[in-house]
């Protein structure tokens, strides 16, 4: 049944030209040969038959297998392959067994094939085609003479009525261009291209394998699934490759996934051509993840060039179905190709192909002429053939090895798919031959020939359970649904390496335990950026939206949104991770700070100073030194200190309306009342001693109730003032945020104060500050005074020094309004400073009357009895 088929005339011919009516079928070959640069040779050879397997029947499909790998420049084919041709094209063998056996199949009516090999290249595959439509172009022999001029003798060239095939999608569309111009129906049982679901250019293919487009939408949900946003991506030159990567970016875009790099791998890839692809996937390192749409050969050569650039375990590959389950592209790399997760179009292993092909022998397999080849291949060994020399290094086979048993054997994963081709062909034509042909044995005159339009829509039509029990259809493009194994090549922690199922994919992603180098269930990261920190903004890199830079949100900034920041309001800081504002923390002076503890101190010990000489001088109201001193005014002065004293502990209490309101009161009210009566005093010093310059007659408003009249009314003014400021801003609290505001939210604090600022502060002892200052020229104008006006000099040393303490106090109290303790700083700087100030003038003016009164009780008498006492005094001391 094996035969290398010949249709070459039995006398030379001269001239072949087209027949009409046949869609211009020879134009359109000879068309392809020019546009494929086909030589004189090349037509020889079509015409002559490829090298090919031939199994006669009533019917004949035409079969396409990758049985060789593609061979070096300018050789067509290179070793022979295994498992993705020698198994693939035996299963079409068992399929056609199969069918043939069936009485209920297609009965009394043979499936015949016509094989050929494509050696993985589409230009070798497409002239290998040619083959299937030579019985459809007609031949013009009418001039055609033998040298006896009898006409020859040109045997009939075989119908091919469809074809099994091709394996890659290169190789499909090349030569699905073909068939579909001669109406010959095509079903592939391994292109997935996206491309060839386009029903308008490629009417006549059919696949019993989903095309790349739900393959690429499995691979982008194992992508997003493993938490990957950014992924280069590997394809082989042609359309297989290509139009895998362009469905998944796509998809991918769509999906929100960003693309590193799209690198493709020419298809007659120099020297070094792979060692440049692994450097330009290491320019985006990040992009650990490597989606690869590529043949076995060009899968095997990336592998080998990430290890030689010592990158076992960077790259995490996520191979198509070209890839799937197969041993051959990871022969010795399986460290780098350790946690591969790889596609398949779901399938199962088929028993029945097992037991024919494991008992496959060289005697009774003389129908694939390969075969021995795949022999000397599986069991390294060299068979003997006629006027060839044997290889010194194998051994001779000796014809009685076993396949699975002297070899290692595994059913490769498309062997399914090529059954379900095969038998949908066969569905489809038992259906056609039902219609056209009911009750009639054989194959009938309205299927002779086949219509091959008419067998398209039978095809389009079946639906059968597939050699795995799963269904087989197809849906108005011809493709299959999408049905798929996700598998894992592991290593680590298990008796028995290899791939692993971890998942399946009809719609919808399932996935288990994945494991990666080392046994670590923990999904490595592929990620342009890695997700920000609490309280981070990303700022997006232009033109790629899965790259980022994290910016903190800084300052009193939290997280509005994942790419934005907002201010939070003026009486909120952010949180500690900055997702949020929460209340800043609200502050007064308090009674146990160091900063109130000094000025309660001296105030207390003020008030307990003044109280003690208010009593004093009530005790000893009648006595000279207490008249002397001017009894109205002083009590008008002491209360005016004790006052001044009291203003520290309105300073340092909880702010209320009641507290605002007395410490507008009595902050500027005590000294203006002290300052009046010291002013007062001066000037009536003043007026006194000027008038006696003039005349004896005493100056007016002198007396103790004109100074009381003058004192009030200055103290008035400040009353006045106060009253005025209550009724245009009444008093009231606030929280000053802005004071305690520092870079860092943490130290942040809002302040409870009174109303009243640095100026109105100031404004509110402004008064005051101008008795003092009037108060302070009167003191130096009365310097030069006698004696008899005891008073003048301790009120001019009073007014000195209080000047030097408010000096002091303006540039500490303005100096420190930068300071992050400002309020307290400036609460302790005033009270202390008034403090001190109601000290100087309770020290100098009544603490050494004081001291006379309590002391020397002696000196507190009348001038007159002062001495009368004094001569007493010495003439008893003479005794």
């Amino acid at each position: 049944m094996t035969s290398q088929h010949h249709t070459t005339s039995l006398c030379h011919h001269r001239r072949i030209s087209g027949a009409p009516g046949q869609h211009v079928g020879s134009l359109i070959h000879v068309m392809w040969i020019v546009m494929m640069g086909f030589t004189s040779e090349t037509w020889a050879s079509t015409e002559t038959q490829p090298h090919s397997i031939k199994i006669e029947g009533d019917v004949t499909l035409g079969g396409l297998f990758p049985v060789h790998s593609r061979g070096p420049a300018g050789v067509p084919c290179g070793e022979i392959k295994k498992e993705k041709g020698i198994h693939r094209m035996e299963a079409m063998l068992y399929a056609l067994d199969q069918i043939n056996s069936d009485p209920d199949l297609l009965p009394n009516i043979t499936l015949g094939a016509r094989i050929l090999d494509t050696c993985s290249r589409d230009t070798y595959a497409l002239e290998q085609s040619l083959t299937f439509v030579q019985a459809l172009i007609q031949k013009d022999n009418s001039d055609v003479r033998c040298s006896n001029g009898e006409p020859p003798i040109i045997p009939k060239p075989e119908r091919v009525i469809g074809v099994i095939g091709a394996s890659a999608s290169s190789v499909s569309i090349m030569v699905a261009n073909v068939l579909r111009l001669f109406a010959i129906p095509q079903i592939s049982y391994a292109s997935t291209a996206p491309e060839l679901s386009d029903n308008n250019r490629y009417d006549f293919f059919s696949r019993v394998v989903p095309p790349d487009s739900f393959q690429a939408q499995a691979m982008v949900d194992i992508v997003k699934a493993m938490g990957w946003n950014y992924v280069s991506t590997l394809a082989s030159e042609g359309n297989y490759g290509e139009s895998g990567v362009d469905a998944f970016i796509q998809i991918s875009r769509e999906a929100g996934l960003c693309i590193a790099q799209s690198i493709k791998i020419p298809r007659e890839p120099r020297e070094g051509e792979f060692d440049k692809v692994i450097k330009r996937l290491m320019e985006t390192s990040n992009a650990r993840g490597v989606i690869i749409f590529a043949n076995e050969d060009d899968i095997k050569r990336v592998l080998e060039a990430a290890k030689r650039a010592n990158l076992t375990g960077h790259f995490l590959f996520v191979g198509s179905d070209s890839w799937g389950a197969k041993n051959s592209p990871i022969l010795n790399l399986e460290d780098v190709a350790e946690g591969a997760v790889t596609i398949l179009p779901k399938r199962a292993s088929i028993e029945g192909f097992d037991q024919y092909f494991t008992t496959r022998s060289l005697e009774n397999n003389r129908r694939n002429i390969w075969f021995a080849e795949f022999w000397e291949d599986d069991f390294k060994c060299k068979l003997t053939r006629p006027g060839i020399r044997g290889d010194s290094g194998l051994r001779k086979c000796t014809g009685e090895e076993r396949i699975s048993q002297d070899s290692i054997y595994e059913q490769e994963g498309k062997v399914q798919f090529v059954i379900d081709a095969v038998y949908a062909m066969a569905h489809a034509l038992h259906s056609m031959h039902m219609d056209l042909c009911p009750g009639l044995m054989g194959v009938c005159d309205k299927m002779d020939p086949v219509d091959g339009r008419m067998l398209l829509s039978y095809i389009r039509a079946v639906s059968f359970n597939g050699s795995a029990g799963t269904g087989v259809m197809f849906n108005e493009n011809g493709d299959a649904p999408g049905r798929y194994d996700i598998f894992q090549y592991q290593l680590s922690n298990t008796t028995n390496p290899g791939y692993k199922i971890i998942g399946q994919w009809t719609n919808h992603l399932r996935l288990n335990d994945m494991q990666w180098s080392g046994g670590d269930k923990l999904v490595p990261d592929s990620v342009c950026s890695f997700p920000c920190e609490s309280g981070e903004r990303k700022r997006m890199v232009k033109g790629v939206p899965c790259c980022w830079h994290c910016e903190l949100c800084d300052g009193y900034q939290y997280l509005l949104d994942e790419f934005n920041c907002d201010t939070c309001p003026f009486d909120m800081r952010p949180t500690s991770n900055r997702t949020g504002c929460r209340p800043t923390p609200i502050i007064k002076l308090e009674w146990s700070s160091p900063w109130a503890i000094i000025p309660v101190f001296l105030a207390v010990l003020g008030i307990l100073a003044t109280s003690g000489v208010i009593i004093t001088f009530i005790r000893f109201n009648d006595t000279p030194i207490v008249r002397a001193s001017g009894r109205e005014l002083s009590y008008v002065l002491l209360t005016g200190i004790f006052l001044i004293y009291l203003i520290t502990f309105l300073m340092i209490a909880e702010p209320s309306t009641v507290v605002c309101a007395f410490r507008r009161l009595f902050l500027g009210l005590g000294m203006s009342i002290s300052y009046s009566a010291m002013l007062t005093k001066t000037n009536r010093i003043y007026r006194i001693f000027e008038q006696g310059k003039k005349s004896v007659t005493p100056p007016k408003f002198i007396s103790p109730t004109s100074q009381l009249i003058i004192t009030f009314i200055l103290i008035s003014v400040q009353l006045l003032g106060i009253f005025i400021w209550f009724g245009v801003v009444p008093p009231h609290t606030i929280v000053d945020f802005d004071e305690l505001h520092p870079p860092n939210p943490e130290y942040a604090r809002g302040i409870l104060k009174c109303d009243m600022s640095d100026l109105s502060l100031i404004g509110c002892l402004s008064y005051s500050m101008v008795l003092m200052v009037t108060c302070t020229v009167y003191a130096i104008k009365s310097r030069g005074v006698p004696e008899t006006f005891n008073e003048a000099k301790p009120i001019g040393f009073t007014m000195y020094t209080t000047c030097i303490i408010w000096l002091a106090f303006v540039p500490i109290f303005f100096g420190t309004s930068q300071s992050t303790e400002k309020m307290f700083i400036q609460t302790t700087t005033l009270t202390v400073s008034m403090s001190l100030s109601a000290m100087v003038s309770l020290g100098m003016l009544y603490i050494p009357k004081v001291y006379v009164i309590i002391f020397h009780p002696e000196q507190n008498v009348q001038k007159r009895k002062r001495k009368k006492a004094m001569t007493i005094y010495n003439e008893t001391a003479k005794f």
